[in-house]
């Protein structure tokens, strides 16, 4: 008994050191190989977006906001489920301009290498609105949801500018929400001051969190634990004090989106994490308020394999700020 004993301790003890090997293995290799700051490639064809006339240049997130909102809205493989978020969207929309004639915005689709008629759906809204409120940048190729939405808010104008799922599973009209809780955060209205809020730093997250015991009652317990290990994997490496970091809803002021983004690496599923984790950082406020939320058929994530993914990214992307692999331009 005692000699089974001695040979697991010995066991445990070898393997141990073999982990505590590997990983300094996984930090060298890391550093080798890992640039600190993200480099984004964007063809000279996805600088531009196309006009009645032709076609012009997208304007810069570096220069001075020249409108109200800017909306970005991710879209990969989105030609059905696009037209009732933009039709809600833009109701919504129109008809605040209509009641406020100051109030100036855009929406700009954010095609990510989709093979579908997405980029010809969107279009079709451009024609009807005019490409000053609706624009359309044609990614190819594929970049992930995190880079798509990069890219939008690279291209934007807006003093605050919001991204929103294309699957519209958010009831759009939330967005006051989310304003309201901006304005409590800043002491400033974008709406009358949009000079103002640009140049502050703050993140707005719509939020399912209030959501969650219902889903559980209808997921399997498989499904719940992996969701519960994700919501734990996060609290631990990354971002504390937000229940729901993957919402497709958020609201950022241009200063925040300029500064995050252009630290931001994770181009995938796990974007959304990175873009809090660098927020918190800088100890820009954040606010989290609750939406309403739908599930609408043709998810893109594929819940075990999606989870797992994110869960080896949250893990990287805590080691490599922790080791200094990846660092923050504002720093």
């Amino acid at each position: 008994m005692m000699f089974l004993g001695f040979n697991l301790l010995y066991f445990l003890s070898h393997l141990a050191i073999l982990l505590v090997i590997l990983f300094i293995v996984l930090c060298v290799v890391l550093l080798y190989i890992t640039k600190p700051y993200p480099e984004v490639f964007r063809s000279d064809a996805e600088k531009y977006f196309k006009t009645m006339d032709g076609r012009e240049p997208f304007p810069s997130l570096a220069e001075k906001s020249s409108i109200h909102l800017s909306v970005v809205v991710p879209a990969y493989d989105e030609e059905k489920r696009l037209p009732p978020m933009l039709d809600e969207c833009l109701e919504f929309l129109e008809n605040r301009r209509l009641k406020t004639k100051s109030f100036a915005y855009e929406v700009i689709i954010v095609s990510d290498g989709s093979k579908d008629r997405t980029v010809e759906v969107a279009s079709k809204y451009s024609s009807k609105y005019g490409s000053n409120i609706v624009r359309v940048l044609d990614l190819q190729p594929n970049r992930g949801k995190g880079g798509a939405v990069r890219l939008g808010m690279q291209s934007a104008r807006g003093a605050v500018i919001l991204f929103a799922d294309a699957d519209g599973a958010t009831k759009f009209s939330d967005l006051i929400k989310l304003e309201d809780e901006l304005q409590k955060l800043l002491g400033v209205d974008y709406l009358t001051s949009p000079e103002k809020v640009a140049v502050k730093d703050a993140i707005v997250c719509g939020s399912r969190a209030h959501l969650e015991d219902e889903a559980v009652a209808s997921r399997s317990m498989f499904r719940t634990f992996l969701m519960y290990g994700f919501h734990m994997l996060v609290w631990l490496l990354t971002v504390r004090g937000i229940r729901d970091t993957q919402c497709g809803f958020k609201l950022l002021t241009r200063s925040a989106a300029s500064t995050c983004f252009r630290s931001l690496h994770v181009e995938r599923w796990a974007f959304d994490v990175e873009l809090l984790y660098i927020a918190q950082k800088l100890r820009f406020p954040i606010g989290e308020i609750a939406v309403n939320w739908t599930e609408i058929e043709g998810s893109k994530v594929v819940p075990v394999w999606s989870w797992l993914q994110m869960g080896r990214d949250l893990f990287l992307i805590w080691l490599r700020y922790q080791i200094g692999a990846w660092k923050l331009k504002a720093d």
